[in-house]
């Protein structure tokens, strides 16, 4: 059976192996991060199923909160704070990302395994997207997985998937609301591309199904933030 992997993010190292020894006795197989970077190294490495954040992660790291945010909008994960804070105001703000639960240390073996099961069994994964697309006078439904990028091409966009090209009539600045966040990112004033599609890259372009797409010096941030790397 496949164990159910639960990425722990927590910068304190005997908190750390003890909550891990707990998991592993009941069968999870563990993942561990101290910080953001590990976090996020980790979930674009592994298909994590459950993530564990403690608020504190120390002086001069993002805290959990906001690692909480970036997992609930680009990553889908289901997670829960186990954190030794009990200040109300601090509670209200971690409650505002959406967690399955929230545990305050010291906490019962029983009532974490609790937590990770629920959330793990309450989460509903995101229906697949679509967009709209037009082709000889009708109009249907594809899949934004199946799209490698869009270009503009003055009052429409070009849809490029692996084997098709659609047309659709709008524009780089409207659509880009309308695409998953966690998949899409504009690297130029023409192109929005999908990263799972992408073949290679440099500092300045990327290479599609052959074509090479420039990336702008106005949009690399945005793909840095996006695909998490130092180009």
């Amino acid at each position: 059976m496949k164990l159910k992997k639960i990425l722990l993010v927590e910068d304190d190292f005997l908190n750390r192996r003890l909550t891990k020894k707990l998991l592993l006795e009941n069968n999870y197989s563990v993942l561990e991060a101290q910080n953001a970077d590990d976090t996020f190294s980790i979930i674009k490495s592994e298909s994590v199923d459950f993530v564990i954040l403690d608020i504190n992660l120390g002086d001069d790291e993002r805290d959990g909160i906001s690692i909480a945010q970036e997992i609930k909008t680009k990553h889908q994960i289901p997670f829960t704070f186990l954190t030794a804070y009990d200040h109300s105001e601090i509670i209200n703000k971690a409650l505002d990302s959406n967690p399955s639960s929230f545990l305050t240390k010291p906490f019962k073996n029983t009532d974490l395994i609790a937590a990770i099961e629920l959330g793990i069994r309450q989460y509903k994964k995101p229906t697949k997207a679509t967009l709209f697309v037009k082709e000889d006078g009708y109009t249907f439904e594809i899949l934004t997985d199946d799209i490698c990028y869009l270009e503009a091409n003055r009052n429409y966009l070009q849809v490029h998937t692996q084997n098709k090209i659609y047309s659709i009539r709008n524009t780089i600045s409207n659509i880009i609301e309308s695409l998953p966040a966690n998949n899409f990112v504009q690297v130029h004033r023409a192109f929005i591309i999908n990263k799972d599609k992408i073949d290679k890259l440099n500092k300045k372009k990327i290479i599609i199904n052959n074509l090479e797409i420039p990336i702008s010096k106005n949009y690399v941030e945005d793909y840095r933030q996006l695909y998490g790397e130092d180009i």
